[in-house]
């Protein structure tokens, strides 16, 4: 049986020390600052993202990783003798699983198992981590496919953001849904649903209310949760981080909350002061 490479993309939002400690690879996406391109993860950092953004009053634009991009990293580990293990940014979001899939066409079918999250950030970072986990246990390439798949339906994602303006503006909030959450001044709070981004609530007032929401909504699938990690996730919300953090401290324990930074591809459809808590249901 080949050694399993676990590869996943730069929306993952990991930790560069898990993603480091758990030997994953990671694919960037691309990040355009006007005629400028940076890889994710690599080239430009979140400061500079928001700091173009008030200088220009212009949003970024994002985009997938091409096949080609893949096949080079496909191509690397098939010839080092592992089997390959990809899941990322979920399908109707990007277009990035659909490059991962096309490059995998080039290779033998049972060399490359590719698995879409439906889902963003540590959502599928935290699939990615299962994948790593099934790795160190000896499953097989099939074994991490099958059990990952199964895992899909059971990640819960949400997340509560200042403004609805990047996800509008980036198409991934529809008309309607932005006038109801500018109109009543709210902090909305995102779902994956499915795959596809819904507004879920739109609490009014201050942002800890929707804070409040966010954990309302974790204590609902008490005890029913996986007890390996428990996701916040941001982008740069350093205050609601530590208030989130606490609430959930009280409810779980704290050693199993991993905080991550959203990357600059999830932050230029999010915005600034977003922030999510994401788990698996058992």
């Amino acid at each position: 049986m080949n050694k399993v490479k676990i590869i996943t993309d730069s929306t993952c939002d990991l930790n560069p020390e898990t993603i480091k400690a758990l030997d994953i690879e990671v694919v960037p996406l691309m990040v355009l600052l006007g005629e400028k391109e940076y890889r994710d993860g690599l080239d430009i950092k979140l400061e500079q993202l928001y700091e173009y953004v008030t200088k220009t009053k212009q949003l970024p634009r994002t985009s997938a990783v091409s096949p080609g991009a893949f096949s080079v990293v496909f191509k690397k580990y098939i010839d080092e003798g592992y089997d390959l293990f990809f899941t990322g940014i979920g399908s109707a979001l990007s277009g990035t699983f659909q490059a991962a899939r096309l490059a995998a066409c080039d290779f033998p079918e049972e060399r490359i198992r590719c698995v879409d999250s439906m889902n963003l950030s540590s959502a599928s970072g935290l699939l990615t981590m299962k994948a790593c986990k099934l790795r160190d246990q000896g499953k097989s390439l099939k074994q991490i496919g099958d059990a990952i798949e199964a895992l899909v339906p059971k990640v819960y994602c949400s997340f509560a953001v200042d403004t609805l303006d990047y996800l509008y503006k980036g198409g991934r909030c529809n008309g309607a849904s932005y006038f109801i959450g500018t109109f009543l001044r709210a902090h909305p709070i995102i779902k994956v649903t499915k795959g596809r981004l819904d507004v879920y609530k739109t609490p009014k007032g201050k942002k800890v209310k929707a804070l409040n929401e966010l954990v309302d909504d974790f204590k609902k699938f008490l005890p029913n949760i996986d007890m390996d990690h428990v996701m916040i996730t941001h982008s740069i919300a350093p205050e609601d981080l530590e208030y989130l953090t606490k609430e959930l401290s009280k409810l779980v324990d704290p050693k199993i909350i991993m905080p991550t930074r959203a990357g600059c591809v999830i932050s230029s459809h999010c915005g600034p002061n977003t922030i999510g808590i994401l788990f698996i249901a058992q």
